[in-house]
Formats: C-alpha cells, sequence, structure tokens
C-alpha cells in the first residue's frame, strides 16, 4: 500500500523529511477495524512528532491523526461497524497514522461519518473534535443543554487562541449544546472575523493587554478559560481573570513551568486535556470518543456544527503533506489543512 513516511527527524524543507514509500498491506484482528482512507487532515501534532520521533528499529515512521475513510475489513471482536460502513477518527498516537492508504484503528475510537460532509470535510473535525469536546465538558465541566441551546447560563468562557482547529470547534459546541458566552482571543482581522462567524458573542486582541478588554465587555470575571496557546505568557494573568472556583483546561507545552499555587487563593484548578491518552493508556471508557464523534455528527447532520476545514491541497503525497506541514509550522493557518485521494 502507498505511505508516507520518514526515517529521519529533519526541516520539512529537507527532501527525505517526508518520502512517499510502499509498505506491506494490514490485517484486521481483535477490535481493529481496516479503514481505506479517503481523506486526512494535518494537525499541529503532525509536526511536531516528525522533529523529534522516529522508529528506533530504523523503520519508515507513518504519522498523521485526522482521517475519513470506509470500512473495508474488521477484527474478529468488532460490534459496531461492519465493511462498507464510512467513518471518521484521529486515531492512536502510538500506532501507525493516517497518512496511508489504509490504517488499522480500534473501534472504540471511532464515529460514524457526517453524512451530509465530504471526506475532506469530515477529515477536518476528528482531532480538534475530541480535543474541544473532552475540554469542555470532562474537563471544564460546562453544563451541556439541548441541540440549539437557547437558555442563556451565567458561565462565561474565555477561549485564548480562538482561530486555530481546536478553537474553531470547541465555539460551535458551546454555542451549540451550552449557553455560555463566548469571549475569544484573536489578533488579525481575518480570524478576528473568522471567530465571529463561528458564533464568538466577543472578541479580544490577545496581543494586548486581556484583563481591561474583557472588563470594557462589562464582564468583571470568566468562569472558564480554554487555553489552547500561550498558556505560558497569559498565565499570571488567568488567576486574576479567572471567578473564584474557576477552571483552566490548556493543551499546549509551555516552556516554562507553571505557579499553579497562583491559583490556591481562590481555588481554582487547572486541567490538561491530551487528547490520545485514552487510546495510549486503553482507558476503561474508550468508547466515549467514538461516541461523541457520532453525537458531533449528528450537530453537523442537523445544522448546527460546520466543517473547519480551511483549505485543501490536493493529492495525499510527500510534496502536499511537506506544503501542509511549512503552513502550520508558520502558527498562522487559519481552519483545517486537508487532502484527499491517492
Amino acid at each position: 500500500m502507498k505511505a508516507i513516511g520518514y526515517k529521519k527527524s529533519l526541516p520539512i524543507n529537507e527532501a527525505e523529511s517526508l518520502i512517499d514509500i510502499a509498505l506491506p498491506q494490514l490485517t484486521a484482528t481483535g477490535r481493529d477495524l481496516l479503514v481505506k482512507i479517503n481523506a486526512i487532515a494535518v494537525n499541529p501534532v503532525d509536526y511536531k512528532i516528525r522533529q523529534k520521533a522516529v522508529n528506533e528499529d530504523g523503520s519508515y515512521k507513518v504519522i498523521g491523526w485526522d482521517a475519513a475513510g470506509e470500512v473495508v475489513a474488521v477484527g474478529e471482536a468488532v460490534t459496531t461497524f461492519k465493511p462498507g460502513d464510512v467513518v471518521y477518527y484521529a486515531g492512536d498516537l502510538t500506532r501507525q497514522g493516517s497518512n496511508a492508504e489504509y490504517q488499522l484503528v480500534d473501534e472504540r475510537i471511532v464515529g460514524s461519518k457526517p453524512k451530509s460532509l465530504s471526506f475532506a470535510e469530515a477529515a477536518a473535525l476528528p482531532l480538534t473534535t475530541i480535543t474541544a469536546w473532552e475540554l469542555l465538558f470532562e474537563h471544564l465541566a460546562i453544563r451541556q443543554q439541548g441541540a440549539d441551546a437557547t437558555v442563556q447560563s451565567d458561565e462565561v468562557i474565555l477561549v485564548v487562541g480562538a482561530a486555530g482547529g481546536v478553537g474553531s470547534i470547541l465555539i460551535q459546541l458551546v454555542k451549540a449544546i451550552t449557553g455560555a458566552t463566548v469571549i475569544a482571543t484573536a489578533s488579525r482581522t481575518d480570524s478576528q472575523a473568522w471567530v465571529k462567524s463561528l458564533g464568538a458573542n466577543h472578541v479580544v486582541d490577545h496581543t494586548k493587554p486581556l484583563l481591561p478588554q474583557i472588563e470594557a465587555l462589562g464582564i468583571k470575571q470568566v468562569s472558564h478559560i480554554a487555553s489552547l496557546n500561550g498558556t505560558g505568557t497569559y498565565f499570571d494573568d488567568y488567576p486574576v481573570l479567572l471567578a473564584t472556583f474557576g477552571k483552566i483546561a490548556m493543551i499546549d507545552d509551555p516552556a516554562t513551568p507553571l505557579d499553579v499555587m497562583k491559583l490556591k487563593t481562590k481555588s481554582q484548578s487547572l486541567h490538561i486535556e491530551f487528547m490520545f491518552a485514552r487510546s495510549m493508556y486503553q482507558a476503561a471508557d474508550m468508547e466515549a470518543q467514538g461516541e461523541l464523534l457520532t453525537r458531533v455528527a449528528d450537530l453537523v447532520d442537523q445544522g448546527y456544527i460546520k466543517t473547519t476545514s480551511g483549505k485543501s491541497l490536493g493529492i495525499i503525497n510527500a510534496d502536499n503533506l511537506k506544503v501542509a506541514h511549512a503552513e502550520l509550522e508558520t502558527g498562522a493557518a487559519i481552519g483545517k489543512i486537508v487532502l484527499e485521494g491517492f
């Protein structure tokens, strides 16, 4: 089967940073699905892994953690899917990634693809959807309502770095099934317009002090903070911005340690979201990821959530993936980068 891999961690402009390769065909056993991949999306985790991780045995490493495709075979213990089903998923950080014609993936972390979306549009959603959902509802414990939430709650969530992939789906989830107010941070005109189009109630500029901007909105404190990037930069401000018993959830990797004791006097809490934790450690509730993906697919098909696909770079090959990695490494991408077909 065709795949894209690498043996050495190299800068993306190097010829062997990503290479078109051929690998043996895979066989589904146990709870695995064998999925024929129709489309993939590219995430910052892709280039971060490429920059630092190689296979110790010298074989090619295949990365990629967002895919949509068709189930072509199932293991003997599979109960939820059958050949012919169309699915979408983010996969498992410890296994071969989705930059290949076929992939093995545990049925418990797979959802039914939204019927109203193309494969490319669906591939843009899984990783960011799982991250946003777990952050909002498992870590921050934002209160859910039914679809088309209309009852305004007293919850106010500040989303720092809102224009990226996770922020783009997180805002939509908040607006679709909670009554919380969203304050999104974005600095460029196009990114500000993007988060407004997704439903943000207010937009502030994270290149300027946050507290006076939020106070100018008539909001004294926020109840929740989704810190999607720049946590090290803004962390000292969070205890002041955040109400007593308020919650922070972060997904990034600050370069220096955070002084979490700043949160003590207001009994605030800090949570770290890592969407691969369930699959890496075979958590008892692994199926929660598949279930949430299927629920979000329903919200998509009902018109409450739209794809965060931002740009298509064509077919799945090494050259196009290099372009995607290079763009993501600039930190300026809006929406998700997708590729489709071999």
